[in-house]
């Protein structure tokens, strides 16, 4: 029987793909580095730092006066060992907003911390290996990154937006209204099934529907890594997800998209951008105040569910986070909702009757 390729094992397929022709690009030396962590980085993670890595050579490359008529494929390791820290402090600067062909890009708190990862992480590779003999990446800070307040949806505001995707045809007409008919009950699947389990975005999209199982009402996801978890759901979502297998069953789906749980219109494997758009379409109807994405649904759920528990593991393992930490840091508000509730928990004088 024929092995059925995943959308994770696809996705696997297309990040080394593109990372090797991203490598084509690189100094000849830097293949060095990408075997080397090959067993102990993922392949989206080498990716990210392959075209990182591009940005810092072509800054050299541009900025440094010993390096110009020079080419990317003329550099060798020993250009690691000419760069000081105040090259790298230069190189964050540039980084906040420069030229990329005819588009500017810039970078924030994250984007510059991951830019000094990849570089961290490349450096020490060469130097463990007495490749080089200097490490001018642990003499620059880390830039510091400021937590933002947690944007979710209310109790309240999750019931409206359930009742509004179920009910939006009723205000519509013409072909606006025969577009919702054809997507509602994909689309309140989705919703609902991202609000009632918290999986990510990628993981919904990523859903075989052999993944789905009524028996346990778990599905198996693939969490970041590759590594594969039942997540459980309740009977909302077991109703809405029936809703849409019943429509689904009537889809012929296009050629290597059979496996597929939620389609496309072109009967494809729905993308990320796809259900990014239809949760921004629906929720901008509930709220103008809160810019609602997938992940802001995850946390939505994240925080239901800390609220009825108080179980901070719980949370982290239901959601797939490694470090408990990551989680702490996103509910550390409910803590103090908890503290004040807790204010009025004990009583000192129970009132007579």
């Amino acid at each position: 029987m024929e092995k059925r390729v995943t959308y994770h094992d696809q996705m696997m397929i297309d990040y080394t793909l593109k990372l090797r022709e991203v490598l084509g690009t690189l100094p000849d030396f830097a293949r060095e580095y990408f075997r080397g962590v090959d067993q102990t980085t993922s392949a989206r993670t080498k990716l990210s730092y392959a075209y990182d890595l591009r940005v810092f050579f072509e800054f050299m490359l541009k900025e440094n006066p010993s390096l110009k008529g020079k080419t990317l494929k003329d550099l060798d390791v020993g250009i690691l060992d000419q760069i000081k820290a105040a090259d790298l402090e230069e190189y964050i600067l540039y980084l906040k907003l420069y030229e990329n062909g005819d588009r500017q890009e810039t970078n924030g708190e994250r984007g510059l911390k991951r830019k000094l990862s990849a570089l961290r992480s490349f450096y020490s590779y060469y130097y463990k290996r007495e490749r080089i003999t200097t490490n001018p990446t642990v003499l620059v800070d880390m830039p510091k990154i400021h937590e933002k307040e947690i944007i979710r949806l209310d109790p309240d505001e999750v019931a409206v937006l359930l009742d509004y995707v179920e009910h939006a045809g009723d205000s519509l007409t013409g072909q606006k209204k025969v577009y919702y008919e054809k997507t509602k009950e994909r689309d309140l699947a989705i919703i609902t099934l991202l609000l009632g389990t918290g999986i990510r975005v990628s993981e919904c999209v990523g859903l075989d529907v052999e993944d789905v199982d009524f028996r346990t009402n778990g599905i198996l996801v693939t969490r970041k890594g590759g590594k594969q978890m039942t997540v459980y759901f309740g009977d909302e979502v077991e109703l809405a997800l029936k809703a849409y297998l019943a429509v689904r069953k009537n889809i012929t789906a296009q050629e290597g998209h059979e496996h597929a749980l939620f389609y496309s219109t072109q009967k494809k494997r729905i993308g990320i951008q796809a259900v990014e758009n239809l949760v921004k379409k629906y929720s901008r109807q509930v709220t103008t105040t809160k810019k609602i994405t997938p992940h802001k649904l995850r946390s939505t759920y994240g925080t239901s569910l800390y609220r009825e528990t108080g179980d901070i593991y719980l949370v982290a393992q239901v959601l797939g986070h490694n470090d408990v930490n990551t989680t702490r840091a996103h509910y550390a508000a409910l803590d103090d909702y908890r503290r004040r509730q807790a204010a009025g928990a004990v009583k000192l004088r129970e009132k007579a009757d």
